[in-house]
């Protein structure tokens, strides 16, 4: 059965754009973990399953994203699991410029980091920048919102990160950076998608205002050695 590439964006990923950055083989695949803990079985037969256990590393759990129900393979356990929407975006959108955006680099990662610390976007470390590109708006100099790009199959790339300091709620920022990030991915005649909690109503509510709308329910899992 053909399957859509974003019902294992992981997957496709990791054997797209992002194949350099795979550790695994045809069955199965991860990301450096001091990259991303992401990681993806190519389907749920007993070979996938065993070799994405093979990827586990002591200490380094496996954090996966699909559409299938996860199912835990032998030797691993699921210490967390969560249920998570994914949405796209297939309209063409115009970029919302904004003098306050600027592109995020290597001397911003501590900032960048320090406010996914205190905001929890979702799964972010120092090295964001090697999956795709980050924009910020700074106010008096201090990193008060960013969103960026991460996962990135063939022909879509996800927009992630989006997250706004507690003193610079309310201004719109998030919305702006939002649409701006999906502006330029659209420009590149690819289609931006995103992933939301399913609890987290606000959030599903604005991407919709930005004309994201639900393709798929989606299952979150961290999985570690039993």
């Amino acid at each position: 059965m053909n399957r859509h590439p974003l019902d294992r964006p992981i997957w496709s990923a990791l054997t797209g754009r992002h194949a350099a950055l795979a550790d695994g083989d045809a069955l199965a695949r991860r990301y450096d973990p001091a990259v991303s803990a992401f990681a993806a079985a190519r389907d749920d037969s007993p070979p996938a399953l065993l070799a994405l256990a093979t990827l586990a590393k002591p200490g380094s759990g496996l954090l996966l994203l699909q559409a299938d129900a996860v199912v835990v393979a032998s030797g691993l356990v699921a210490v967390s699991t969560a249920e998570a929407v994914q949405m796209i975006a297939e309209q063409p959108a115009t970029i919302e410029h904004d003098d306050r955006i600027e592109q995020l680099g290597a001397s911003d990662i501590p900032a960048m980091q320090a406010l996914a610390d205190l905001t929890k976007p979702g799964p972010f470390t120092p090295r964001a920048l090697d999956l795709g590109s980050f924009w910020g708006v700074k106010i008096d100099g201090r990193l008060a919102a960013m969103a960026g790009e991460r996962l990135k199959p063939d022909g879509f790339t996800e927009i992630s990160g989006v997250c706004s300091h507690p003193e610079a709620r309310g201004q719109g920022l998030a919305r702006l950076l939002s649409m701006y990030v999906a502006g330029r991915i659209l420009e590149r005649s690819e289609v931006p998608f995103l992933h939301a909690y399913a609890t987290n109503q606000a959030a599903i509510r604005l991407y919709e205002t930005i004309g994201f709308r639900l393709r798929s329910a989606m299952h979150v899992a961290v999985l570690e050695r039993g």
